[in-house]
């Protein structure tokens, strides 16, 4: 798609200041490294602010202020408000309107990372060609009411430039003189700016691009185990699209979610409380009704078969499947409306059923002959 940009009215500021953060990390950054190397206190302050900032994004930035997933006392807010500022993604209340503003126009023309508008444009294109003057900042009347969130938007900048890269310049000197200055700066200030960016920019491309779906296909919304990996837990995007509230972004135990750990770390420690979780009945029932519509798009797709014989068997297979994941469905639905108790052991089994049933699903279209596949 053709964006068509009023160049007249981009921040060219906000720009020009990301393109030289960009260039410094990809270029001054390894050449540094190339002549100077680096020590364990460069690489420790270089991973202590990836995790500063990064969780602060996560965990403060999203979770905590803009879903509002849990409750969390001074200190986890001042923290998270510094260094979410360092990560140089603009002060919290401006952070949190646009995403507010995503989920609720996910994929059209009010979404600020639209993915409809292309992969570029979702994932720093809107940020490169941001106009002014910005949207009204209409939906964070919550937040305006916090003092200390409006202390972080007025000092934003002033934030991020003294203990974003400023602070990590000045304790290289402190270990290592000018060079050890000149390594704090590039390391633990600009290249880690970039890499958070980076991780964090792909939550908006990526994830609406490639990976599962197996909550919702309302909107472009994927599931993603790598980018899980770089971003502390975001990548369970499709979950988080669903049922954006819950302060678990990787509902199963199993899923990678350091975020949801620090939370719930939090919380045993009276530093957070009333988490927000979406009970696991309607978790499983999302599964359950994605289940359905991808079997019941399947038995679509092999109606247009030319293959009699392969049409009767596969069209047989998927009407049984259908027929098991309606009655775990309609078991479910009765039991949730009723409000009956589901023990473990139920849910275990209704969840262990609907994976081996999507499990049989793709077998059948890894089956499909090449001339309708």
């Amino acid at each position: 798609m053709k964006l068509r940009i009023p160049r007249e009215r981009v921040d060219w500021i906000n720009t020009v200041f990301l393109l030289i953060i960009s260039l410094l990390a990809v270029i001054a950054a390894p050449i540094y490294i190339w002549h100077y190397g680096f020590d364990a206190f460069q690489l420790g302050m270089f991973l202590f602010y990836v995790i500063a900032t990064g969780m602060s994004i996560t965990l403060g930035y999203h979770r905590l202020f803009s879903h509002l997933s849990f409750k969390a006392k001074w200190p986890v807010r001042l923290f998270t408000l510094v260094f979410g500022a360092c990560a140089f993604e603009n002060s919290v209340i401006n952070w949190v309107s646009d995403h507010r503003r995503h989920h609720k126009h996910t994929d059209h023309d009010d979404d600020p990372y639209d993915i409809s508008r292309g992969f570029f444009w979702a994932h720093i294109g809107w940020i490169l060609f941001k106009t002014l003057p910005e949207p009204p900042l209409d939906n964070v009347a919550d937040l305006r009411k916090s003092k200390l969130v409006m202390w972080q938007h007025k000092w934003d900048k002033v934030i991020a430039l003294t203990v974003g890269l400023l602070l990590p310049a000045l304790l290289g000197y402190l270990h290592s003189g000018p060079t050890g200055a000149l390594g704090g700066f590039l390391l633990a200030g600009v290249l880690r700016v970039f890499v958070v960016q980076q991780c964090t920019f792909f939550i908006n491309s990526l994830c609406h691009t490639i990976g599962r779906q197996p909550y919702s296909t309302k909107c472009s919304a994927r599931d993603s185990f790598v980018m899980s990996l770089v971003t502390f837990g975001e990548g369970y995007h499709n979950y988080h699209h669903e049922f954006q509230h819950d302060y678990r972004n990787g509902v199963k135990p199993w899923n990678f979610d350091p975020t949801k750990w620090a939370i719930w770390c939090l919380s045993k420690v009276g530093l957070a409380s009333d988490l927000r979780r979406v009970p696991n009945s309607r978790v499983l029932l999302a599964e359950i009704t994605e289940a359905r519509r991808k079997a019941e798009a399947e038995l679509a797709r092999i109606a247009e078969s030319h293959d009699a014989a392969w049409r009767e068997s596969a069209s047989e297979a998927i009407h049984h499947l259908l027929e098991r994941l309606s009655a775990t469905y309609h078991e479910l639905e009765q039991a949730i409306a009723n409000k009956v108790k589901l023990s473990r052991e139920a849910l275990g089994r209704w969840s262990d059923e609907t994976r081996e049933v999507m499990r049989h699903l793709g077998e059948i279209r890894a089956l499909r002959l090449p001339s309708f596949a």
